[in-house]
């Protein structure tokens, strides 16, 4: 069988056929780096095996984040150039020194130390969400706890107020479903239609967040947003575009990523049902549940990097300026590093996924995501008397976070404990 590349890239196909988890693993197999031109896109290396991710994520001097973090189309390419909201600096196309300098804005803020202030928020969101299902009946798991759950507790942070949750989201589904049709801003049928939604979107997105920015330099609060709008570089003030580029990045990337999480790991544990009585019988089991969830659905599909000199990877001459695609799923079904790695093992320990990425780019949100994700799991699994698919589940139109839209689900619930 041949490796069509589109099945790695094409956004409409993750909608239709899910993970490429066969063409990977054929790939690992056969051939771990492979060069693709698919038609219409900027050609790239596939990157395919755990060992050859942690080298590329390893030599940010080598393996550039910019230009372009993600695989992109031609024509997107070639406009791009021009500038505009797609072009917005952030943390994760930034290379150094500049990435070390932004980063360490909001590193503090994000460490298990510093997130404790949010164990309140967290858990009494979990708690609200999981009551309001009833004690029984069906409901869109993603709609109404996957995607609410992160986003009041990165709205809190980020100093958005309840009643502009809904515009808050609809923003981010814009950004990351921008080419799904239940998502898309009006007609995406051309480039310029795309193009105009884009600079609709970036105007929404750079509005909102001055006011939320403007608010906290005039009076700050004990929140990110604060910690955002009054930073300094080198000195200086922080600019408007990288400011931006922070409240982009954490908010809609923090959401849709714990999101995919979530929501997949709830379809992983409905397809697993043994497992899932194992987890809601020992509460104990939960950080290693976690990480194995995390790695078992791989929120975050893939990375680019860009060569910045002539490199020698498993044999193959990648040449400087050439593009290489770090697919994370297929990492973490490495047959090398991960015993039976197509299942699903709650106390799988050691667990070396690298959903998180590697290296200088490791996801400064993780310890969030983890916390998040654990506090929803805790409140809901040992209320869980039953649980099963009503409906067939709906994955999103991106090849970024190709997370699931729609998972209908009929339930049984317990009271919660005093």
């Amino acid at each position: 069988m041949q490796v069509d590349g589109k099945h790695l890239v094409e956004p409409r196909s993750y909608m239709e056929r899910g993970y490429p988890w066969a063409e990977w693993k054929q790939l690992r197999r056969e051939a771990p780096v492979t060069w693709f031109e698919p038609e219409g896109w900027m050609p790239f290396w596939a990157v395919t095996k755990h060992a050859d991710v942690i080298e590329v994520s390893k030599q940010p001097e080598i393996f550039l984040n910019a230009p372009g973090m993600t695989a992109i189309r031609e024509e997107q390419w070639r406009r791009q150039q021009e500038g505009g909201f797609m072009q917005m600096r952030t943390i994760i196309n930034m290379d150094q020194p500049d990435h070390r300098k932004f980063r360490k804005i909001a590193s503090p803020w994000f460490t298990p130390r510093g997130l404790r202030r949010l164990d309140e928020i967290v858990e009494i969101s979990a708690r609200e969400l999981v009551d309001a299902l009833g004690s029984e009946g069906e409901c869109d798991f993603i709609q109404q706890i996957a995607t609410l759950h992160p986003l009041r507790v990165l709205a809190h942070i980020l100093g958005v107020p309840r009643e502009d949750e809904p515009f808050i989201l609809r923003l981010t589904n814009e950004l990351f479903g921008a080419e799904d049709p239940e998502f898309q801003r009006g007609s995406m049928q051309t480039l310029a239609e795309r193009e105009a939604s884009m600079r609709a979107l970036g105007m929404d997105f750079f509005n909102y967040f001055s006011k939320v920015m403007e608010g906290r330099r005039a009076k700050p609060a004990d929140d990110l947003a604060s910690v955002i709008a009054n930073a300094r570089v080198d000195g200086q003030p922080m600019g408007v575009i990288e400011t931006m580029g922070y409240c982009l990045i954490i908010f809609t990337a923090g959401h849709e990523t714990t999101r995919g999480g979530i929501g997949g790991g709830m379809l992983a544990l409905l397809e697993n049902p043994d497992e899932r009585a194992r987890w809601s019988k020992n509460p104990g089991l939960a950080d290693t549940a976690i990480d194995e969830i995390i790695r078992y659905v791989t929120p975050v599909n893939h990375m680019q990097r860009t060569a910045a000199r002539d490199y020698t990877l498993r044999g193959k001459q990648i040449k400087a300026g050439e593009r290489l695609v770090l697919f994370y799923g297929s990492a973490n079904r490495d047959e090398e590093v991960f015993d039976a790695p197509d299942e699903l093992r709650l106390d799988r320990d050691p667990n070396p996924h690298l959903a998180f990425g590697i290296g200088e780019h490791f996801c400064i949100g993780s310890h969030l995501a983890r916390k998040t994700t654990s506090a929803l799991y805790r409140e809901l699994l040992p209320r869980l008397e039953h649980v099963e698919l009503a409906g067939k589940p709906e994955r999103t139109a991106s090849n970024l976070v190709p997370g699931l839209k729609h998972l209908p689900i009929r339930y049984r619930l317990r009271r919660a404990a005093a």
